[in-house]
């Protein structure tokens, strides 16, 4: 007995993918053009786009990623080493790069070094490359326990905020010119010198932050207090700010962040001691809730979106062309926002 069979030419009742040949039919185009779609080739006219893609829904059309990644060479898959995700700049970053990403059609994936070790590094690197991705992001590459920072990852390696010595592509936040701006700001109010509430000493861009600071200082002639180290997070900023509540000659502090700051504030709200009256306070980062803390943190604010863009940009010109000569760094600069937390200094 003959079996039943569909448009299509396939039997019912016995389901199948639906192929490119499928959506070609559809679409009223060639299987090539079809797979220039998929393949996100720019040499497809917009309307033809438009007709393929309208195909590929009605028909639930998925592309085979394994053959996909055997024609192409690659796979549309970024690694991403990062140190520290509850850090507020670094989980921004790295969604910043999710989000370029998935812009581009590739998706993540992510490995967090928790050890500050080259061979956690390295670990973590080898365990992406064999999840077989196409390149890699490290975010703020922490200062680890060997000197310099090392990949030997067999794919291109685009560093954000995190290669002082610029041995891969990297992109930058100008942490030096934010710090700056935030420590001559509270100068040019009037303040005799800054105090600085720094991050983690294992942190590049903690160090940049604090580098700048005694710079200005020392370009201004001012004195220069000694600086306190926290780990980013309010709970140090109250620790440490309640020692600095107690000492009537603060009256400006540049912390290193914002959490940093948040808990600063508390420390001096608590010693009795008014905001920014008595103390100004700048922070760093600018995160959404800067704008509601009480009073309004005066923060330096960074792009964190052109960062993620430029990291994936920078990336896929290293895939397309991995031969490619290096370019140099592509530095973001960060804006000071001012807001109710600065004032000059208390007279007398």
């Amino acid at each position: 007995m003959a079996q039943d069979t569909g448009t299509d030419g396939t039997a019912r009742g016995r389901s199948r993918p639906p192929s490119q040949a499928d959506v070609a039919a559809l679409a009223g185009v060639s299987s090539q053009t079809v797979s220039r779609v998929a393949n996100n080739r720019s040499n497809v006219e917009p309307e033809t786009r438009d007709r393929v893609l309208s195909a590929m829904r009605v028909l639930g059309y998925q592309r085979n990623s394994a053959a996909r990644a055997l024609t192409l060479g690659r796979f549309h898959v970024l690694g991403v080493v990062t140190f520290d995700v509850t850090a507020q700049g670094n989980a921004r970053t790295l969604a910043a790069i999710s989000r370029a990403a998935q812009r581009a059609g590739y998706s993540l994936n992510v490995v967090c070094v928790e050890d500050r070790t080259e061979l956690a590094v390295q670990q973590a690197v080898r365990q992406l490359t064999e999840q077989a991705v196409d390149g890699l992001v490290v975010i703020e590459a922490q200062i680890l326990d060997r000197p310099g920072f090392s990949v030997n990852s067999g794919v291109p390696v685009v560093v954000a905020d995190g290669d002082p010595e610029h041995r891969f592509p990297s992109v930058d936040t100008d942490q030096a010119a934010g710090a700056t701006a935030a420590t001559r700001h509270l100068l040019d109010l009037g303040h005799r010198t800054v105090w600085h509430l720094g991050g983690p000493q294992d942190s590049y861009a903690a160090r940049r932050r604090a580098t700048a600071w005694h710079a200005a200082l020392k370009a201004a002639g001012a004195p220069v207090p000694p600086l306190r180290y926290g780990d980013w997070t309010a709970e140090d900023g109250y620790r440490i700010g309640r020692e600095l509540a107690a000492r009537p000659d603060v009256t400006a502090v540049f912390a290193a962040n914002d959490h940093l700051a948040l808990g600063l504030v508390r420390a001096l709200h608590e010693a009795g001691r008014r905001v920014p009256e008595d103390v100004s306070v700048v922070g760093f980062d600018d995160l959404p809730e800067a704008a509601y803390y009480l009073p309004p943190l005066t923060t330096v604010r960074q792009d964190f979106a052109e960062v993620g863009r430029q990291c994936v940009a920078r990336l896929l010109d290293r895939i397309d062309a991995p031969g490619g000569t290096d370019d140099p760094p592509v530095v973001v600069t960060p804006a000071l926002v001012v807001r109710a937390s600065t004032a000059p200094p208390p007279a007398g």
